[in-house]
């Protein structure tokens, strides 16, 4: 197998295998409707089980990054998946509160995010030259949505034939059949492959992890990153919950929302792959600001639109270019500014940043529809909170891109 293969190779396993904990996380909205007819716990219950979900899926990413970055990624993803599967499969047995804050809250979120954004990236660009790492994690990136696309109508069809808990056992079983995928991606440990590639070279010494964690806290660009990351996962936590709720709301039919969510993940493939190549010629924080940017202006096209299954297809359209896309530009001001030795454990640090806000963006939803019966005042917030995540970006410090010179 020659070098690109194998670096192909790589980049297309992890982003399978997030294909598989991105989808089958990405599709929980679905379910709320049906768990709550069938159990009575309330959207607001329900929605807290999610939220502790959004908040646990990025508090174990700095953790299963730091454990990536010291022994190798192999393990953690495949703890992962099986803990994913796992908490779908044991979902259908809960009916209180806790037992869905155990099973979906907690050990579903922790297997998701063991397989997420933070190891696998991680992995992949101590693999890759730098020049190839940019268009990797879009690469990744996209495998994420397409899982999105892929699992939402699946979901939803799984719903409407086999009812909501066959459909939670069948996710389980796609999901513990993506374990040989953390076999290819076993990798080894950073500092085993830092040491091996300084050959005669005597080794510099590095910084230690803690070191790493006060120098990137210390710096303001990473605050500020950090403070755009918390905006995006309030508003996709916001969506992926309860998009389905306003369909509802709309008069439209549950397969609305399903397919707007699939086509979120659709437009997001391509979202991905054009940011993965945008990365190498731009600045990241310029597309970031416009990322972010664009948001605001879709939520207030939407309030100005008649609500109709049209508006919503257009709406997920729009949204999917720069849903998930936010994360290969994210990544590549951390490794600009900090190196790719810890990027598993500071993206982690920054998801984690990202899932907070999703704790919000899921929690206040339910507690929106619940006490006014709508989602007005979420979108007003989701307005406000996207400019100001855009503005966040501008003084981030950041190199300017250096164009390649050309053979003569």
């Amino acid at each position: 197998m020659n070098r690109r293969t194998s670096y192909l190779g790589i980049t297309f396993a992890a982003a399978a295998m997030l294909m598989v904990t991105m989808g089958s996380r990405q599709s929980f909205g679905l379910f709320v409707s049906p768990l709550n007819t069938s159990t009575g716990l309330g959207y607001a219950a329900i929605s807290f089980a999610l939220a502790v979900a959004q908040f646990t899926w990025g508090a174990i990413q700095p953790v299963a990054g730091a454990v990536a970055d010291r022994y190798g990624p192999g393990r953690v993803l495949a703890f992962g998946i099986a803990a994913l599967a796992l908490g779908l499969a044991l979902t259908p047995f809960m009916t209180s509160s806790w037992g869905l804050i155990f099973s979906i809250g907690l050990l579903s979120a922790i297997g998701s995010g063991s397989g997420g954004f933070s190891v696998l990236i991680g992995a992949v660009a101590q693999s890759l030259p730098a020049a190839k790492r940019g268009m990797a994690s879009g690469i990744i990136n996209a495998g994420g949505s397409l899982g999105q696309f892929v699992f939402a109508p699946l979901a939803q069809k799984l719903i409407g034939s086999l009812g909501w808990m066959g459909a939670m056992w069948s996710l389980a079983a796609i999901t513990i059949a993506a374990l040989p995928l953390a076999q290819v991606l076993r990798g080894r440990p950073a500092v085993a492959a830092a040491a091996e590639g300084a050959g005669d070279v005597a080794p510099i010494k590095e910084k230690t992890l803690r070191f790493a964690v006060v120098e990137a806290l210390r710096d303001p660009s990473y605050l500020l990153l950090h403070a755009g990351f918390f905006t995006c996962g309030f508003h996709i936590a916001f969506l992926v919950t309860h998009l389905p709720g306003e369909v509802s709301l709309c008069g439209l039919s549950p397969e609305v929302a399903s397919w707007s969510l699939a086509i979120i993940g659709l437009a997001n493939i391509a979202g991905s792959l054009l940011t993965g190549w945008g990365v190498q010629h731009y600045r990241n924080k310029y597309i970031l600001f416009w990322m972010y940017a664009s948001r605001s202006l879709l939520v207030i096209a939407y309030l100005l639109a008649p609500r109709s299954a049209l508006t919503f297809y257009i709406f997920a359209g729009g949204l999917g270019l720069t849903w998930l896309a936010t994360v290969p530009p994210t990544a590549g001001v951390i490794s600009k500014l900090f190196g790719t030795r810890y990027l598993g454990t500071l993206f982690g640090l920054t998801l984690l940043s990202h899932q907070i806000g999703g704790f919000f963006g899921a929690w206040l939803g339910g507690l929106a529809f619940t006490n006014l019966g709508n989602y007005d005042w979420m979108w007003y917030g989701d307005i406000a909170l996207a400019g100001l995540a855009a503005l966040c970006n501008l003084p981030i410090r950041e190199a300017r891109i250096v164009p390649a010179l050309k053979p003569a």
